[in-house]
């Protein structure tokens, strides 16, 4: 049988998908209202639009099953953070409430066989902008 060349993937979209699903979990429990999941603009996607409390919070989750390459939070960098603020700002330009209280939030999951740690990173970084 030959070898699925998108099996690494589609197994990496699988983690994704499930890191997505645990954070919603873990954000409702922690008093998030979750309102979008995998919002999307012609600038790119976010994870998770969620209200805490009076914020309106730009997630963005991360999972890892090993931290070989760093740990999941340490995946959202600059140019990340980038493409992350100018997708909240078309989000809340969209919705016209830009004058809303925001922030940016990530979400790391690191995996292990059926194990999950999960940690909520808030206000984990400034909007970025060149």
């Amino acid at each position: 049988m030959p070898e699925n060349p998108d099996g690494n993937r589609n197994k990496k979209q699988l983690l994704g998908s499930r890191g997505e699903k645990l954070a919603c979990k873990f954000l409702k429990k922690n008093g998030y209202k979750i309102l979008e999941r995998n919002y999307r603009s012609r600038y790119g996607e976010i994870d998770i639009i969620a209200k805490d409390s009076d914020f309106i919070v730009f997630v963005e989750v991360k999972a890892r099953r090993s931290v070989r390459f760093g740990s999941p939070k340490e995946a959202v960098n600059q140019r990340k953070q980038y493409k992350i603020s100018i997708v909240a700002l078309d989000y809340l330009k969209k919705h016209k409430i830009i004058e809303q209280k925001s922030r940016f939030d990530v979400v790391s999951i690191k995996t292990s066989g059926n194990k999950s740690e999960i940690e909520i990173i808030k206000n984990a970084f400034e909007l970025s902008y060149r």
